[in-house]
């Protein structure tokens, strides 16, 4: 919890003055039990009709100013918890923006998704809860005591036996509960994880009419989820029977004693009335703190799971340099090998080729030869296992990150498009593209079409791009990319749903820009690749070939059959 209190350094007033206001508020519930003994002994008592009309508005006034307090406590509260939210939120995003692929990879996107919302809700929730009930409430129980040893000494050692009892109690629960609730938000990740594929994937599972499968398969883990809050809950919910049970027990031992005393002389009739509601009092406020403690228990380990985001450190695959020597090939890749993780396979290994500027260059392979993994090494998403590459002379990893995206631009193989317009989703290629620049991207990608059907560059756009279709976010992604003019293109795979037509003419329109860029074409049909300077082919994560179309089909089996499949005929 150390890291995460920084977010609460910002309300530094706010901490102090909710909980100091709850004390001011304890401490007129605590003046009520003495203003009733005082009316029951010297107003009833003394049959003083005037002392039992003084002492009604004293409780007035002291109710009064108790809810005054309390309110003024609760805005103090709730503008800590939610600005600590708040910051810590905006904290986590950005620190989750920071991770590389790999971290991604290893942590699962349903897993930060639930930490960022569901884990930041409950943390705000119990940091609410704690500025509200941790002064009051054992400043009560303890105030509620002391009061009662000035009462009478031998009654106020049925307090202590009542809160050493409860404390005991509450310890127990807390030691039990705390590891199961880790694990229910564990088991809650998965939930979401199907959820997630499920939603996504809806139309393959449709395809496959395997929807009672994946009902099955949710209930399952459902159902495991639903076990392990029950038994969370039936623990949690111990505290509050205990807390009557004790309390209870107290209040018949407290009667008891008192009963003695009165008869003894000791006690007056007040005083013991005044005792029986100090012990009441501490009933309330232990309900009150078990609560606390429950949600308590929810906050730590919340802030556990989230602490775990924090630690997960980003390994810098990028430094701060530029590129050395302008003689030195565009592109060079050094015998390269990567293994996504410690104990996997090479997804490629041991690749060599160079790339000239103003060169084409094709990477074509069959599905998980590696091509995409190539890709993402080249603009630095993932750093090699085994290997080398330079980029402008300069290793990569040594290249300032901004220098290296402005230089190079990658349509990714799934095209992906956010909520707002057509021309914010283009202008993240380049924030300050004018209406022409955006146009004349548009046209280079061949989707003025889709402009035009669409009502012009101010169309709504949905999140992810639902309202398009697959060859409409294509070709949007390529304009995106084509509106920062990078001086490295990269397709991967990008015209996979655009007819053989509409791609010729991307190809043609991208190889008669005016500021000629590098373009690395990576694909799966020989036709996307057979006009490149140079084309590199991959199997299996091996490079099998390395040179142009033609002499490919005479020297590589691998291109050889893709070509025969795709055409019929060997050349």
């Amino acid at each position: 919890m150390r890291r995460l209190l920084k977010y609460l350094s910002v309300y530094k007033k706010e901490c102090v003055f909710a909980p100091l206001f709850k004390m001011l508020e304890a401490v007129f519930e605590l003046t009520v039990p003495l203003v009733i003994a005082a009316m029951i002994d010297k107003g009833i008592g003394g049959a003083s009709s005037a002392y039992v009309m003084k002492s009604f508005f004293v409780l007035i006034a002291l109710g009064a100013l108790g809810l005054a307090v309390s309110a003024t406590a609760q805005y103090f509260a709730a503008k800590a918890a939610t600005g600590f939210s708040k910051g810590l939120r905006h904290d986590l995003f950005a620190h989750i923006l920071s991770f590389g692929f790999p971290e991604i990879d290893n942590i699962g996107t349903s897993t930060m998704i639930t930490r960022m919302t569901v884990d930041v809700n409950v943390l705000q929730n119990g940091v609410n809860m704690f500025l509200r009930l941790f002064l009051r409430s054992p400043f009560i129980v303890a105030g509620a005591m002391i009061m009662a040893f000035t009462i009478d000494v031998r009654s106020a050692m049925v307090f202590v036996s009542v809160i050493a009892a409860l404390a005991l109690s509450v310890y127990f629960i807390m030691h039990t509960n705390i590891p199961l609730l880790k694990k229910s938000q564990k088991k809650l990740d998965e939930i979401l994880l199907l959820v997630r594929e499920n939603l996504s994937g809806a139309r393959v599972i449709r395809a496959f009419t395997l929807e009672d499968e994946q009902i099955a398969d949710f209930e399952a883990k459902n159902m495991e989820l639903t076990k392990l809050q029950l038994l969370t809950g039936r623990i949690s919910s111990l505290l509050n029977p205990l807390t009557y049970v004790l309390v209870n027990l107290g209040i018949a031992a407290l009667i008891s004693v008192g009963d003695r005393q009165v008869s003894n002389g000791v006690l007056t009739t007040g005083e013991v009335v005044a005792l029986y509601n100090y012990m009441s009092q501490i009933l309330l406020e232990l309900i009150k703190f078990a609560n606390l403690i429950v949600t308590l228990n929810r906050t730590f380990a919340s802030a556990i799971r989230v602490n775990e985001i924090f630690d997960v450190s980003p390994v810098p695959s990028l430094g701060t340099e530029g590129f050395a020597d302008k003689e030195c090939p565009l592109i060079e890749f050094k015998n390269v090998s990567l293994r996504y993780h410690e104990s996997a396979d090479e997804a490629v290994s041991s690749i060599s080729f160079t790339v000239n500027e103003g060169e084409t260059f094709g990477i074509i392979g069959g599905t998980g030869a590696g091509k995409s993994t190539v890709a993402h090494l080249l603009t630095g998403f993932y750093a090699p296992t085994g290997g080398q590459i330079l980029i402008g002379g300069t290793d990569i990893s040594k290249l300032d990150s901004r220098i290296l995206r402005e230089k190079i631009g990658i349509v990714m193989q799934s095209a992906v498009m956010f909520e707002g317009t057509i021309r914010e989703n283009i202008k993240w290629g380049n924030p300050s593209a004018t209406d022409e620049e955006i146009m004349e991207a548009v046209y280079a990608a061949v989707c003025d079409d889709v402009i035009k059907a669409k009502g012009g560059l101010d169309a709504p756009v949905e999140a992810g791009g639902k309202n398009l279709s697959g060859g409409q976010r294509q070709r949007l992604s390529i304009a995106r990319v084509l509106a920062g003019k990078p001086s490295v293109i990269i397709l991967d795979d990008a015209s996979s749903a655009l007819d053989y037509m509409t791609d010729l003419k991307l190809r043609n329109n991208i190889a008669s820009l005016s500021y000629h860029p590098t373009v690395i074409i990576i694909a799966q049909r020989t036709v996307s690749v057979a006009g490149c300077d140079n084309i590199l082919v991959l199997d299996d994560g091996e490079q099998v070939g390395l040179c142009t179309h033609s002499e490919l089909l005479s020297s590589c089996t691998v291109y050889k059959e893709i070509y025969s499949s795709q055409y019929g005929k060997d050349d």
